[in-house]
């Protein structure tokens, strides 16, 4: 499972999840942002939780609803519990998604050498939360 064509797949699945959630976040952004002294567009207080709670529904509900984000689901790939591989809960997804932002530092590097280094090829989030990702039946 350690090749590079796996590799391959988790950063194109990371990187459709996050193109979706980025383009959706700069939307919204636009939207209902306000102008900045910059001149650009920014949400404060309140106006930052639909961004919140759209990440969490994205990348936790859904992936726990129906086994998989729609990166992953592109590339045919599935998060399992690590010991008993059957679904993740909600919580384990949360926790393999919280640390994304650590996982993609440099471009994602650190998820690709944690990747290549771990047993199960795990990035840091799948560590923390006790999960793997598999191919999907």
């Amino acid at each position: 499972m350690k090749n590079k064509k796996f590799v391959s797949r988790r950063i194109i699945a990371g990187f459709i999840d996050y193109s979706i959630i980025l383009g959706l976040t700069y939307l919204y952004i636009y939207k209902f942002g306000s102008l900045n002294d910059e001149g650009e567009y920014s949400v404060n207080g309140f106006k930052t939780i639909p961004i919140i709670i759209f990440w969490f529904i994205y990348l936790c509900v859904i992936e726990v609803t129906v086994n998989s984000t729609l990166g992953n689901f592109i590339v045919r790939l599935t998060p399992v519990d690590l010991q008993t591989e059957n679904k993740i809960t909600l919580k384990q997804s949360f926790l393999r998604h919280i640390v994304d932002l650590l996982d993609m530092f440099f471009f994602g590097l650190v998820a690709i050498i944690i990747i290549k280094n771990s047993n199960d090829s795990q990035r840091l989030g799948d560590l923390l939360a006790k999960t793997k990702v598999i191919e999907a039946d």
